[in-house]
């Protein structure tokens, strides 16, 4: 009710009445559930639509602080009980934003502080360069990461991230994927550990995602609103592809994959609702290693998500595969896409399964062939109406996005379940001042 009440405020109805189901409908009987709605839930709807406006009673908010004023003086101890207070840390202790550090941000890159990137849902808070540099303070960034960040920034206010879903109950984490000379540069980690706390750059990066969206976008876990993940799950830091493993082995780095040319600094932002456990892969063929990559990873852990691409016709989790396996898939001519092509093939579930997560995951009765009839979906979701039927997961060919990463020396493979069709994957090129190797140099 709380997080309803912060929407519709977003979306210009501070006044709109909400009526509220009773209980979970999801573990309710169908008796249950019908009762519910006859009685509590209409009378709720009736209440709404017939009562006089409520006249909320909030108390004035405090205006936003301009760009250099000083809202806090004091030692570390002190400005980090301050922000944790209000709500503006992670639970972590963070570096004081001082206008100094701030003004070290700026010197990366040539666009203005004042200039407003997006307005950010659901506090509508704009986020300008200025802000971002600021979070990046507080995150524990080094200066030469702004052109990252601004990058980061950008991929999430494109409308097809969806940022408005970041607090959905799946409790998704955003997932950040560098590319290009920069992860040198920058002392990402690509290999053993990829996914470890412990390299600044990849730790403070992720960390710096998500104070942006609770400081800016108001993502906040209780006695914050905005945040209603169900249960949540940690921080992800952001990961590098190996790309001189993948130049070796004649692969297409992840940036061109995503439509930019070889040796672009690229940054893409994607959600990531549930990693899979590791899958181990052996064998000296390809398809040894894909077959069982499908089953680990692919039959067991993302199938099971599979109703979030029927729901949304739209499907992308990343497959991250280790050099060494890579090397054995790449020296029988299988390529990336031909990884992709293989899981759209042969990665199915039944479509009673599908129909009956429906309705697990959102109190959605599912009918796939009343979806076909509709038009929502295409005529293989119903060639025939038994239950027991299997349908394609993923659903297009090039659906499962793959990146080359972890241990060289070991056999293991990872996967990141992308939430449907919220926080799909968006990709920005990265832009760097005009004297970028100088000023790194310094």
């Amino acid at each position: 009710m709380q997080q309803g009440k912060l929407v519709a405020k977003s979306q210009g109805m501070p006044g709109l009445a909400i009526a509220e189901y009773p209980g979970t409908m999801m573990t309710d009987s169908m008796e249950q559930l019908v009762e519910k709605v006859e009685t509590a839930l209409m009378e709720n709807v009736i209440r709404s639509l017939t009562a006089a406006p409520a006249q909320e009673t909030q108390e004035p908010e405090s205006a936003e602080p301009e760009k250099r004023d000083v809202i806090f003086r004091g030692d570390l101890d002190a400005v980090n009980d301050y922000f944790y207070e209000r709500l503006w840390t992670d639970g972590l202790p963070i570096v004081p934003p001082t206008a100094e550090k701030i003004e070290a941000f700026l010197k990366f890159t040539e666009r203005s502080p004042d200039e407003i990137i997006s307005l950010l849902p659901h506090e509508q808070r704009e986020a300008t360069v200025w802000n971002v540099a600021v979070n990046g303070v507080m995150a524990g960034c080094r200066p030469e990461y702004m052109p990252v960040l601004l990058g980061i920034a950008d991929a999430i206010s494109d409308p097809v991230f969806q940022t408005r879903d970041v607090g959905s109950t799946p409790g998704w984490e955003p997932l950040v994927i560098v590319t290009g000379p920069i992860t040198k540069e920058l002392d990402f980690n690509c290999g053993q550990g990829i996914l470890r706390f412990g390299r600044r750059a990849n730790t403070s990066i992720g960390r710096f995602l998500k104070l942006f969206l609770r400081n800016v976008a108001g993502f906040r876990l209780p006695p914050g609103v905005g945040d209603k993940g169900s249960i949540g799950q940690s921080m992800n830091v952001a990961i590098a592809e190996n790309e001189d493993v993948v130049q070796e082995i004649g692969w297409t780095p992840f940036s061109v994959d995503h439509g930019f040319a070889k040796g672009d600094n690229t940054v893409t932002v994607m959600s990531s609702a549930y990693v899979s456990p590791p899958t181990y892969s052996a064998g000296s063929t390809a398809l040894e290693h894909v077959e069982t990559i499908a089953e680990g990873m692919a039959r067991r852990s993302c199938s099971a998500y599979a109703v979030w691409g029927v729901y949304f016709t739209v499907l992308a989790p990343l497959f991250m595969i280790s050099p060494a396996v890579a090397r054995i898939i790449a020296k029988d001519g299988w390529s990336k896409a031909d990884i992709s092509a293989y899981m759209h093939e042969n990665i199915k579930e039944k479509a009673a399964y599908i129909e009956k997560h429906g309705r697990e995951f959102n109190g959605k009765y599912l009918d796939l062939c009343k979806e076909v009839n509709a038009g929502r979906l295409p005529k293989e979701y119903c060639e025939s109406c038994d239950p027991e039927r299997l349908i394609k997961s993923f659903p297009s060919p090039g659906s499962v996005q793959i990146i080359v990463g972890g241990d060289p020396d070991r056999n293991q493979s990872k996967a990141f379940m992308q939430s449907g069709g919220i926080g799909y994957p968006v990709t920005r090129k990265i832009v760097l001042p005009a004297d970028w190797k100088d000023m790194l140099a310094k």
